[in-house]
């Protein structure tokens, strides 16, 4: 196999496009446990997910962990399957269609706009090789975790290097690192939340279930409970929420080891053995509901909750296809992109105000 690969054929005076790839987590391609396997193995096997010495990981996933966990993963994704499939692709899916939309409207229809998962299909690999194949010289590369993490936003960010290794003719590659604290994000966090009380009523209590990472991550150095902790104060500030009526959990344990604290389930089986009443639960970690949503939260803690004497549990769904969340990606597509649109052909001078506009909003937060 050759160490490059052949390049597309080119066109001299062909226009060179730029590409928007917006990349989620993964997901298996069904609901069994035969999917499970691999796509559970890839996952895990990612030395940024787990961090434990590769000899010994590798006896604990291939000799206990794919043996018995497919089959039990497989019965949860089943309980949020959906006629489209994985709620998480489906989500995602359509928030490209609906980024790409809103550059079409606005007269750049040379800009490509994909989606990739990091584990699963489709691969970030192939997505870049499409991009390639239709000449795009520029990619914005978008990861869909608003908090920075290196076990999730740093992954992507390998597996765009590991894809670039046998190209000839690089792309100039930009990333969105983090948005967790970006105006346009927190305000539809926000407007979701007051839409929810306007139909449900406000409860007692705001839980913010964030995913959660190893405690020794962030012993290390990682930012990411920094960053959650930031998103739940800008999101408090915007909803003028009095501290104590705002609670900060993280969920998703897995293994013995400690992880960021506090859990979530625990903290709403307190709540509720506290007489706190009710509850409204809202995981900002996330921008597509998926499996940690739909099944761990708003099931197994809704079902613990009520258990230990809640009376109302609701689950405000993630900003999903909401519209002030693709308006809020788009603008931290253009702020990203910067002068990449001003060289955009025809329509440049309108993409160039909007990018200028971006600018602004983002300079005045």
């Amino acid at each position: 196999m050759p160490r490059f690969w052949q390049e597309p054929a080119y066109l001299h005076g062909t226009k060179p496009r730029t590409g928007v790839l917006v990349v989620n987590l993964g997901t298996p391609a069904a609901p069994t446990a035969a999917a499970l396997r691999p796509y559970l193995k890839e996952f895990l096997s990612d030395p940024r997910v787990v961090e434990i010495p590769r000899p010994i990981w590798w006896l604990i996933l291939n000799g206990i962990i794919l043996r018995t966990r497919p089959a039990k993963s497989a019965a949860k994704y089943a309980s949020v399957w959906t006629d489209e499939g994985s709620p998480l692709k489906a989500h995602t899916e359509k928030q490209a269609k609906l980024l790409a939309g809103f550059f079409v409207a606005t007269g750049e229809r040379e800009l490509m706009v994909s989606w990739a998962m990091r584990y699963g299909q489709p691969s970030i690999r192939s997505r870049l090789d499409e991009m390639r194949a239709a000449g795009c010289t520029r990619i914005l590369v978008i990861p869909l975790y608003p908090q920075f993490a290196a076990s999730t936003t740093a992954t992507v960010m390998d597996e765009v290097a590991n894809s670039l290794r046998h190209w000839r003719n690089l792309p100039e590659i930009r990333f969105i690192r983090s948005f967790g604290d970006d105006p346009g994000y927190i305000k539809a966090l926000a407007a979701s939340v007051r839409e929810h009380w306007q139909r449900e009523g406000q409860a007692d209590r705001l839980v913010l279930s964030f995913h959660g990472i190893p405690r020794r991550s962030l012993d290390l150095g990682d930012p990411y409970h920094c960053e959650c902790y930031k998103t739940a104060r800008l999101l408090g500030e915007e909803l003028k929420l009095p501290a104590d009526r705002l609670i900060v959990s993280f969920q998703s344990r897995f293994g013995k080891a400690e992880w960021l604290k506090p859990y979530t389930q625990p903290t709403l089986e307190d709540l509720a053995r506290n007489g706190i009443g009710s509850v409204d639960v809202m995981c900002p970690g996330f921008v597509s509901d998926c499996l940690e949503t739909l099944e761990e939260i708003n099931m197994e803690c809704r079902e613990a909750f009520l258990h230990e004497g809640g009376k109302r549990f609701s689950y405000i769904p993630c900003l999903n296809e909401r519209q002030d969340w693709i308006e809020a990606l788009k603008g931290l597509s253009v702020r990203h992109m910067g002068h990449w649109l001003t060289e955009a052909g025809p329509d440049a001078a309108a993409l160039a105000k909007q990018a200028a506009r971006a600018r602004e909003i983002g300079a005045s937060a």
